[in-house]
């Protein structure tokens, strides 16, 4: 039996590139600095409680897979290292699994990784509303497609890399869905509830309506995870 470590994620800031800045000034202007704030106050308690798990996990020749990663070896090792400079909380993450003996292995296709940073690349560089709506209108007609087919990538990835017996982590945004891609032989122990992280982000937006609900679910995601 094969076991699968599952940490859902939210992506801070430092994740999104160039995308950062528009993302961070609509979320300012849609709801407000105070709650901003405290969102990102979240998503880093969220990334303490995980980096915390995996303190007391024996990570030594375990394989990560990483939302995003398109290469392994010494080019992987890279783009973790150029992540850890950014500031991103994952690489940080994922550099000291890899230090402490983790192996980083390729999760991803890079054509299809591109194709949808493109897609949201002409959302944000749009330069007028009209072409920024045809942007969105394009790219949520594609999203599903593209990200089961992302998703397969991942789960064809998992089943030909670890090995019998053996554990492997994955790191990956919580609305992909590879657990039915997964071989039933590999058993998958999620660390975080999924359905909660996504209900988080979904509220976000109408944080006014449901600030009870919302931040029950903040508080949920800082919490400790017991091993």
């Amino acid at each position: 039996m094969r076991t699968l470590i599952y940490a859902p994620v939210i992506h801070t800031s430092a994740d999104l590139g160039s995308l950062a800045k528009d993302v961070t000034k609509r979320g300012i202007a849609d709801l407000g600095e105070d709650v901003w704030r405290q969102h990102q106050r979240t998503v880093e308690g969220f990334w303490d409680a995980i980096s915390d798990y995996f303190i007391s996990v024996d990570v030594s020749g375990m394989k990560v897979y990483q939302d995003g990663m398109v290469a392994e070896g010494d080019v992987g090792e890279k783009i973790v290292e150029e992540g850890v400079k950014s500031g991103s909380r994952n690489y940080e993450l994922v550099a000291r699994l890899l230090k402490r003996g983790a192996i980083l292995v390729k999760t991803e296709d890079f054509n299809l990784v591109k194709e949808e940073r493109d897609k949201l690349l002409k959302i944000t560089q749009a330069k007028t509303k009209l072409e920024k709506l045809f942007g969105f209108i394009r790219y949520k007609l594609t999203k599903n497609t593209l990200l089961n087919k992302r998703d397969r990538f991942i789960a064809q990835r998992i089943d030909e890399s670890l090995p019998e017996d053996q554990t492997g982590i994955l790191f990956i945004g919580a609305y992909h869905n590879i657990n039915p891609k997964l071989p039933r032989d590999i058993q998958i122990k999620k660390i975080r509830n999924v359905q909660k992280v996504r209900e988080y982000h979904r509220l976000l937006p109408f944080y006014s309506k449901n600030r009870k609900r919302f931040e029950e679910l903040g508080r949920y995601l800082i919490s400790k995870i017991e091993a």
